[in-house]
């Protein structure tokens, strides 16, 4: 791996807890939110976004990671609303707000609820809509191994990443992560009817990116959420299943960079 660019770790206090937060570079705010399984700490996706001019926030959502659990919250509207008030204490504007998977579903809910210091949307792979005809893989049927493997292409690309066998931190990572995404995504699992009705009247320019392999949020998904959205786009990555910041960085870092075009 290459030697990763210069970033700095904070704690963001807020009225509901502390926010632990990854940062590095400067320019366009481009805020990540990561996976269900929680975030893996600064990645080469996260350099990438620097490389492109960004000024990459990565903080581990409430209840995820290093970040204080909001003991209250039961579901994904909650933590959106949590994140929104993190964007607002760091004074962002013109923010590019990625979404990665279950993070996707958190961005989106946000975006619906107050998009006005949003400047575009990118979610990748994103949970939050309920399948027309296919399903969602459900995490809390399967061993971590399992669903974390399942999120990749191929089982190669899965080791070639994690290795043989995860590190003990990153296995107690997952568990953690789990009981938390159980909290606030159990019943319905992973979607909210809720949510795609208000889609129609958010107008921020938003990007779907879905890797051609993805076996987590089905493509179909994908095409609910541009359907709904007045102002949505699709890009596909090919060699990428549901991780595509793992897979493919440096292609996910171009499109956010990239988008919305000038």
């Amino acid at each position: 791996m290459a030697e990763s660019a210069a970033y700095a770790e904070r704690g963001v206090q807020l009225a509901t807890g502390k926010i632990n937060v990854l940062e590095g570079g400067a320019g366009t705010p481009v805020v990540v939110l990561h996976h269900s399984w929680g975030g893996p700490g600064w990645l080469p996706f996260h350099d990438a976004l620097i490389g492109a001019g960004a000024r990459a926030i990565v903080p581990d959502m409430p209840g995820w990671g290093a970040s204080e659990r909001p003991v209250w919250a039961r579901e994904p509207r909650d933590i959106a609303i949590i994140v929104a008030r993190l964007i607002e204490a760091l004074e962002l504007d013109d923010v590019k707000l990625v979404g990665l998977g279950f993070g996707g579903y958190v961005a989106a809910e946000l975006a619906t609820m107050n998009p006005s210091r949003l400047a575009a949307l990118v979610l990748v792979g994103a949970a939050g809509l309920q399948p027309r005809d296919g399903e969602i893989l459900d995490q809390m049927m399967l061993s971590h191994r399992k669903y974390i493997e399942e999120s990749f292409r191929n089982a190669e690309a899965y080791t070639a990443y994690v290795g043989e066998e995860p590190p003990d931190d990153v296995r107690d990572l997952w568990d953690f992560s789990r009981e938390m995404t159980a909290r606030v995504t159990w019943k319905p699992y992973m979607f909210n009817r809720r949510l795609e009705p208000l889609l129609g009247d958010m107008h921020v320019p938003t990007l779907l990116v879905w890797g051609k392999d993805d076996k987590v949020v089905p493509y179909e998904c994908a095409e609910q959420y541009q359907n709904a959205l007045p102002n949505a786009s699709i890009s596909v990555v090919e060699d990428a299943g549901h991780v595509v910041e793992l897979e493919q960085p440096e292609r996910l870092a171009a499109l956010v960079a990239g988008f919305p075009e000038d």
